[in-house]
């Protein structure tokens, strides 16, 4: 059963691991670049003038065929409820959305922590659309390091060891300044690749958008789709 992903049309590379690299599944999935030169105005700027660029890139990944869709765009959180209001498939935009479900699995008293390339761009707003925490302890990657460099300008190609160090840093200051904080939410979808460094730093569970995207093909992979043409609309 294939799922299908949207991405942004972004300039640095996709190395395996990362959502948008085909290479991550064990399962068959379909890219589809929605937007060029768009990262600010769906990250920083918020701009929900993009929302039918999404659904209709979507609704164009479900024609062919797609069992469900899926995001490169943890900021699309803000957008869950239009997008599957908008299309007949099960969408998950957002690593966010696991943070619920994994509070409720921690010792009493502990919570979920968030590391993102963007730390003031998680509103309480955000997250509440992905069913979590308001107030869930943040940490940003520092914007002048390596993996937010790269992540902007882009590259030919990436330093694995220096993308890692910047995440695992990250990590380690959410920990040292919220001695409560039980487990991890890694939001961006191209942060999975360092997963095992950060669990080897700190010590705690740590869940990304791969393994989430994982468990939610599997749920899907046994169905047969229902969806044709006439249901899009």
């Amino acid at each position: 059963m294939t799922l299908g992903i949207l991405t942004l049309d972004t300039p640095f590379p996709r190395v395996r691991g990362d959502v948008g690299c085909a290479e991550t599944f064990a399962f068959p999935v379909r890219l589809s670049a929605v937007c060029s030169d768009a990262d600010d105005d769906v990250v920083h700027r918020r701009e929900s003038a993009l929302l039918p660029r999404f659904i209709a890139a979507g609704r164009a990944l479900v024609e062919e065929g797609c069992a469900g869709i899926t995001t490169t765009v943890s900021f699309l959180a803000r957008w869950q409820r239009q997008m599957t209001e908008a299309l007949p498939v099960p969408v998950l935009t957002t690593a966010l959305l696991q943070i619920g479900l994994i509070e409720r699995c921690l010792p009493h008293g502990l919570v979920v922590g968030v590391v993102t390339n963007s730390a003031a761009d998680i509103t309480p707003d955000a997250l509440s659309a992905a069913g979590a925490n308001s107030y869930a302890p943040i940490e940003g990657l520092d914007p002048a390091g390596y993996f937010g460099r790269t992540m902007r300008h882009g590259a030919a190609t990436l330093e694995r060891t220096r993308m890692a160090d910047d995440v695992v840093a990250a990590a380690r200051r959410l920990v040292g300044a919220h001695h409560k904080v039980g487990a991890i939410v890694l939001e961006c979808a191209s942060m999975p690749p360092y997963r095992g460094e950060v669990e080897a730093a700190i010590g705690l569970p740590v869940f990304d958008a791969a393994q989430l995207i994982t468990w939610f093909h599997q749920g899907l992979a046994g169905t047969t789709p229902r969806y044709g043409r006439r249901n899009l609309w």
